[in-house]
């Protein structure tokens, strides 16, 4: 399983690269995932070219569905659910991952 990156751990990174002090960057970062947030959430996708897009989209609602839980029936209505699709680019790199020559036995 992958390591998770943390925003933090991208503010470091982003400030070894550049000049700007961490409080900046920080402040940036934040106001970029804010914008993304506000424009998914009013039902625009957000495209980044090279890497990807962020939308909502509706998801059918199910009179039959089951807690997986509790195993109890439940009914679902209609609901908005966040998604991410990634660009060409990245789609294509991320493929390349585990295939350099391994057969996949380890």
């Amino acid at each position: 399983m992958s390591r998770k990156v943390t925003k933090a751990e991208l503010i470091d990174a982003l400030h070894e690269r550049s000049s700007l002090n961490r409080k900046d960057i920080h402040a940036l970062i934040d106001g970029l995932f804010d914008e993304i947030k506000k424009s998914i959430l009013s039902e625009k996708a957000v495209e980044l070219r090279g890497f990807g897009t962020f939308e909502v989209r509706v998801r059918k609602g199910r009179k039959r569905a089951r807690n997986p839980k509790t195993g109890e029936p439940v009914s679902v209505s209609d609901h908005g659910v966040a998604v991410f699709r990634p660009g060409r680019e990245l789609k294509l790199e991320a493929w390349k991952i585990g295939s350099d020559g391994d057969d996949g036995s380890a």
